[in-house]
């Protein structure tokens, strides 16, 4: 008697649909060549047309299955939703949806200038703001999508150092939780990533910037959260009990610190 064996096929899975925003940002690159190697299909936006393009042909090499990009001013909030419905049509939809979009900004120069103060307040905050709202409710139409977006560790607590982007970023996480917390139900993730200091473009002329996260290894911490669909990250992970020791401090201990 023969014995008949069946195999049963694995499904294909549809090549995910990602639109990054600030996509020549060092950690956003980083993080599309992982995706493309997994045959993804990316819309890219990003002001410079010249790195812009640059990003799309090594990540069309790097086997993306579909890229395609839009230049444009991300400050430009006016501008968004007619933005944002061209990527999605052109993803044909979209399961995640990367904000790497922002700027460190001039601590010093911000403390003596409102312009400057508010650049980076605008840049960091109220932009992402406008096009998280957009996203989000495309996603929540559709009950379901990711919205990874970077925040950082400088958002836990104000240092003389940095507070000007420290508070960009608190105000863009403190968003995030009540986005999530609206939206969570409706089958929307929403991620906040919060990056210690990484090697980028961005902190080359940094202090001590060698010792900074390698980003090759941030990016693969934030694929792997975006795929388990998390909460919040701090990458490296080291990073989370840091903070915690840092927000625990009294103030009128915190206030006398030189960092």
């Amino acid at each position: 008697m023969s014995e008949t064996h069946q195999t049963t096929a694995r499904p294909i899975q549809a090549p995910r649909k990602v639109l990054v925003l600030g996509a020549t940002s060092g950690i956003a690159e980083a993080t599309c060549r992982i995706w493309a190697a997994q045959g993804a299909s990316l819309f890219l936006i990003a002001r410079n047309a010249e790195k812009l393009a640059a990003v799309a042909g090594d990540l069309r090499t790097r086997g993306a299955s579909y890229v395609d990009t839009a230049v444009a001013d991300l400050d430009n909030t006016d501008q968004h939703p007619q933005l944002l419905a061209h990527a999605v049509n052109s993803l044909t939809g979209m399961d995640i949806a990367y904000l790497a979009h922002g700027i460190l900004g001039d601590q010093e120069e911000a403390e003596q200038d409102f312009n400057a103060a508010a650049q980076i307040l605008y840049t960091n905050l109220m932009a992402p703001v406008s096009l998280l709202t957009w996203l989000a409710n495309f996603c929540v139409q559709r009950h379901a999508g990711v919205l990874a977006v970077i925040s950082s560790v400088a958002g836990d607590r104000g240092r003389k150092s940095n507070y000007l982007y420290g508070a960009s970023k608190a105000g863009l996480s403190a968003f995030l939780a009540g986005l999530r917390n609206r939206v969570d139900r409706e089958g929307v993730t929403v991620l906040t990533i919060k990056p210690g200091p990484t090697r980028t473009a961005m902190t080359a002329a940094m202090p001590k910037s060698e010792k900074f996260a390698d980003v090759d290894s941030v990016a693969e911490s934030i694929v792997s959260a975006i795929d388990k669909h998390k909460d919040v990250l701090y990458v490296p992970f080291q990073w989370q009990p840091i903070m915690f020791v840092v927000r625990s401090i009294p103030e009128r201990i915190f206030k006398k610190l030189n960092l």
